[in-house]
């Protein structure tokens, strides 16, 4: 499949016309919300603030938060609320922001879309991670659902000549799928702040020890991996399984726990600070992602920097951060008998494990937020220029 190119490092940020850019986004990196989507903004666009660039970042308003402040160079405008901010976002780009002479806009498709393509008149670049489908069903239930999916079915239309910037192979594909021109789409990867990592091996505990970080949703599929942990709790009966996160599944997660007899060996451990990660995942003799699908999987990246091996479900976005065999193993997303067959095999298995130990090191040094940055300062020059005819 052929894309539009972004080169890394192929142009320098500081050769490049400084520009006034706006992103639309449901929440800034401060959110009690925030994930993946929202930490992939804010390190790659303060990165082009710091190049230079003017950035201004609008999203929903939270609880003691100011409406507007500046965060590592981002100019963030807070409004509306979190379930409603889509229908702030025509108002206020209408009355404010279109005669603010931004010369580039970038809707970060996340959650329901802005429809930007509707009102937006300036170069107008869309950033997707992945999009919900049928999973959403999974997660919200039949009527919410619904509503999520019925604004994807209408992306489709709306957003189809709009240039696009995805994470991942597999969302590349989802898009062409959708009828996407795949030479409008570019990717640009997940990363991670190298110097937040050892990229070492770690001290392990005596006891295997598995581990899951992220938020504790439906879709996460975190039952999964409980109950491939009973069965590895029948061969290895001092195991240990960590999830760190919150999320309003945790309640269920601990009922399973509980009706499998595993309790006292699952360990919930809540929410895991940034400057705590490199630690938590470092004791860790594997760390499995079992989501049903991604846009992309950075905590796969995270973990491999700091020597630890993912055993991850073949899932759209997750297939695209695990190197098979190399940074980790991947197994049919949703086979109980599978994961814990992998899990044993990765556990008892010490020369296994050191290579793919050593492997998912070699694996995350490509993944640098400085890269992703360039590349991103390009793809917005060319989207600019293609929209001013002059290439």
């Amino acid at each position: 499949m052929a894309h539009a190119q972004v080169r890394s490092g192929a142009v320098s940020g500081e050769g490049l016309r400084k520009m006034k850019i706006l992103v639309l986004n449901w929440q800034d990196r401060t959110h009690p919300f925030a994930g993946g989507a929202e930490t992939h903004l804010h390190e790659i666009f303060s990165r082009i603030a710091a190049r230079g660039h003017s950035v201004t970042l609008y999203c929903s308003h939270f609880p003691n938060a100011p409406r507007e402040e500046m965060v590592d160079g981002l100019r963030v405008i807070r409004e509306g609320q979190r379930n409603t901010f889509n229908a702030c976002v025509p108002w206020r780009y209408l009355r404010r922001f279109q005669h603010e002479d931004y010369d580039v806009v970038v809707d970060d498709v996340n959650k329901i879309p802005f429809y930007t393509p509707l009102y937006v008149r300036k170069p107008l670049l869309v950033l997707a991670h992945h999009l919900f489908g049928k999973s959403i069903f999974v997660e919200a239930g039949v009527l919410a659902g619904l509503y999520v999916y019925a604004s994807e079915w209408l992306l489709n239309h709306v957003y189809k000549h709009t240039p696009l910037t995805v994470v991942s192979e597999s969302t590349a594909h989802e898009f062409v799928a959708r009828g996407f021109d795949n030479s409008a789409i570019s990717i640009i990867h997940n990363c991670i702040t190298q110097s937040a990592f050892p990229f070492a091996l770690g001290a392990k505990p005596h006891r295997p020890t598995i581990g899951y970080l992220g938020r504790l949703k439906r879709y996460k599929s975190v039952h999964h991996l409980i109950q491939a942990f009973a069965k590895v709790r029948e061969h290895l009966p001092d195991a240990e399984l960590r999830i760190m996160g919150k999320g309003d599944a945790e309640k269920e997660l601990r009922q399973i726990a509980h009706q499998l007899g595993v309790q006292d060996s699952v360990k919930f451990l809540g929410y895991v600070a940034e400057h705590e990660k490199a630690r938590y995942l470092g004791q860790l003799h594997c760390m499995v992602n079992p989501s049903m699908k991604e846009g992309w999987g950075i905590i796969n990246i995270e973990a491999n920097a700091c020597g630890t091996p993912v055993i991850s479900a073949n899932s759209p976005g997750l297939r695209d951060s695990v190197s098979h065999n190399e940074s980790g193993l991947l197994y049919e997303y949703g086979n109980i008998e599978e994961l814990s067959a992998t899990l044993l095999e990765v556990l008892e298995n010490h020369a296994l494990r050191e290579r793919l130990s050593l492997g998912a090191i070699r694996f995350a040094r490509q993944f640098d937020w400085d890269n992703a940055a360039e590349q991103m300062l390009e793809r917005l020059h060319s989207v600019i220029a293609s929209a001013r005819g002059i290439v």
